[in-house]
């Protein structure tokens, strides 16, 4: 195809100086403005939510909220929690809202459910801190505002999440494709996988310094991810290149998407300080542009990598084709 030319209120803790070991008192929790961002997240709804933690398997450090009353595991794609790990059965054990507790169900599976290491057979009220085991997959759980989770999210975040531009980073990315290559496989469902890379976009550190470039790099992202639908994961893979897991979509959308994307960062206005100004200096404006490639999973794609690789292939076609533009 030829490259497509463009168209409840929580505590304030307020911070302190470091305690010295030997006056340290275990009552008081010393917090810098990330923890106490924690705690104001406890008056969300989406984290007053019980939850489970994957604490080993492929899936570690994944957090499955129980959004719904019921939650339901299993190795099948048709679950709410999909768990790609050995000894688990289609469909394996459910945890299900009763009043104000949460109760896990054996679903008949092959291997047993285990609750701190005891297999269950009958339905039993999980507590704050539980160990569920399905197979060889392990998962911590958690009630509503529990602040173990909530610091577990932040240090999930810190792994996840590339600090630069908000996005998550290319090991999360890569972990989110070999997933969906095997959901997409089994299911019979399309995948499709975005490339980006900004255009000329050395001219733009060299022209106005990194802190500029900076800029750019957290705006495109933004741009990106509005431009993306809920169910698309973005991520960072080099220095100004980005990736798209599509799932459910094929070449078709995926092209749809991509443009989409595109005229999203090319229409975005940037104002970026010139090199040593101060914040009340003259700004100047910026437009940047990507190119980008897209490739759908097909029969004769091996691994996740290689259709990574195949998206790459198509956005230095888009890079040769003039750029700025989408090659599939």
């Amino acid at each position: 195809m030829q490259p497509a030319r463009p168209a409840a209120s929580a505590p304030i803790v307020t911070p302190g100086p470091a305690v010295p070991a030997q006056d340290w008192d275990p009552t008081t929790l010393r917090l810098n403005k990330a923890d106490v961002t924690l705690f104001q997240a406890l008056a969300e709804g989406a984290q007053q939510r019980p939850c489970l933690i994957a604490y080993s398997g492929p899936h570690t450090g994944t957090r499955f909220a129980l959004q719904g009353s019921r939650l339901v595991l299993g190795r099948s794609s048709e679950c709410d929690v999909c768990l790609e790990s050995p000894g688990i059965s289609r469909r394996h054990a459910e945890l299900h809202e009763e009043g104000a507790s949460v109760v896990l169900h054996d679903l008949g599976s092959s291997n047993g459910t285990h609750l701190n290491e005891k297999r269950v057979t009958d339905p039993v009220v999980l507590k704050d801190g539980d160990l569920v085991r399905l197979g060889g997959a392990v998962l911590k759980f958690y009630e509503g505002h529990s602040l173990d989770a909530l610091l577990h999210d932040r240090i999930y975040r810190l792994a996840t999440v590339d600090s630069g531009t908000e996005v998550y980073t290319k090991k999360y990315l890569l972990d989110v494709l070999e997933r969906e290559v095997k959901l997409a496989r089994r299911s019979g469902r399309p995948l499709s996988v975005l490339c980006l890379d900004l255009d000329f976009f050395k001219a733009v550190n060299d022209r106005h310094g990194h802190n500029a470039g900076d800029l750019v790099l957290r705006g495109v992202a933004a741009a990106a991810k509005e431009a993306l639908r809920s169910s698309d994961v973005l991520g960072r893979i080099g220095g100004e290149e980005f990736a798209a897991v599509l799932p459910d979509t094929d070449l078709r959308g995926a092209i749809d998407v991509a443009e989409r994307v595109r005229l999203a960062i090319a229409t975005h206005s940037f104002e970026l300080p010139l090199p040593g100004a101060t914040s009340t200096s003259r700004k100047i404006k910026h437009r940047q542009t990507a190119s980008l490639g897209a490739a759908e999973l097909t029969v004769h794609t091996a691994t996740a990598r290689d259709l990574l690789g195949a998206a790459d292939t198509m956005l230095y076609a888009a890079k040769r084709g003039g750029r700025n533009c989408v090659s599939a």
